[in-house]
């Protein structure tokens, strides 16, 4: 009897031993915005939780890195992030890394769909100093699924920070809000969890089993929004900035212009007083804020117009992080352009 015990306690001890060099061995993972940590947290879920740097209402826009951020990165085993383009303040702590971790720059993951910057237009152009002093636009056309050519139309924009003092940045010819269509977060949950079972093998089965149950629920997301915004897919909208391209392509809304491409770099009256006018003559129902930024540049955009004001959250500025904020956030979304352009008539 009492070598019976000793042998279930000794086999209860080891399976415990066992349990803890499991987690033990589980990688530390950072992940640097919430809608990606979002998805990273779903594929992870039961085996660990993800680190998150770009933290509350913060933008990833022009967040600066905190002590905090630099040491969660330092002891990171995997990093996820969208790229150059969206997290720039990211570039030179994950350079220091140099190796320590693998860090995995997702807009270059498999089967993502991505999509040029819209020029011209309603949308500001995306310009840059040219040796001669004179600033130039990107080459390259954006075309929406109505087959207007954004690049073509004529541009009556004027340069970023013409009048705030703000430097204009390099973003590169690609929109980074790469998540806010379900294809693009399926692309971004399968490379998630490839190389999650790569850096842990032992933890595989699990990545992938969530992977088989989050791609069932981007489906049926990808269902329900498509028939919440189906009775205002025709009514134009302005956005205070330019995120929307991939859920604007993915469900067909239509997007009629931005206040503004680049966050970081707030509009000048004039430019405000433009988009007033565009907001007339394209007939846009709806002029959208967004959590982080000057909701009153929106009342301004707004006045003297028929247009009334929503507010929209591409970032999840509002949301709490865990793998329900992508649901959440594109939830919130569709829900917020069906009530605003519903109350337009």
């Amino acid at each position: 009897m009492q070598k019976a015990v000793r042998t279930l306690l000794l086999s209860t001890a080891l399976l415990a031993a066992g349990t803890i060099a499991a987690r033990a061995e589980t990688p530390s993972v950072v992940v640097s915005i919430k809608p990606i940590h979002s998805l990273v947290s779903a594929i992870m879920q039961g085996v660990g939780e993800p680190g998150l740097i770009v933290e509350g209402g913060a933008s990833p826009h022009t967040y600066s890195l905190k002590p905090s951020n630099a040491a969660a990165l330092q002891d990171a085993d995997v990093v996820f992030w969208v790229g150059h383009g969206l997290e720039a303040f990211l570039e030179k702590p994950l350079e220091a890394l140099s190796g320590k971790a693998t860090v995995v720059e997702l807009e270059d993951a498999p089967g993502l769909e991505k999509l040029r910057f819209r020029e011209g237009g309603p949308f500001e152009a995306h310009e840059h100093e040219g040796e001669d002093g004179h600033d130039h636009a990107h080459e390259g056309h954006s075309h929406d699924k109505d087959g207007h050519d954004h690049a073509k139309a004529e541009d009556e924009g004027h340069a970023h920070g013409e009048e705030t003092g703000h430097e204009d940045h390099d973003h590169g010819d690609f929109d980074m809000h790469l998540w806010l269509s379900p294809d693009n977060a399926r692309a971004i949950a399968v490379e998630t969890a490839r190389v999650l079972a790569e850096n842990d093998p032992a933890n595989a089965e699990a990545y992938n089993r969530n992977l088989a149950t989050l791609t069932e629920k981007l489906a049926a997301l990808d269902k329900e929004i498509a028939e919440t915004v189906a009775p205002v897919k025709d009514k134009p909208f302005v956005v205070f900035h330019d995120a929307y391209q991939y859920f604007e392509h993915h469900y067909g809304v239509h997007t009629a212009g931005s206040i503004t491409v680049s966050p970081e770099t707030l509009p000048g009256a004039e430019r405000l007083t433009q988009i007033r006018d565009k907001v007339k003559t394209l007939g846009a129902t709806c002029v959208f804020a967004e959590p982080q930024f000057e909701p009153k540049l929106v009342n301004v955009v707004i006045e003297g117009t028929p247009a009334t004001s929503g507010t929209l959250d591409p970032e999840a500025a509002t949301l709490e992080p865990g793998p329900d904020l992508y649901f959440t956030l594109m939830k919130s979304i569709a829900t917020s352009l069906r009530d605003c352009l519903g109350r337009a008539g």
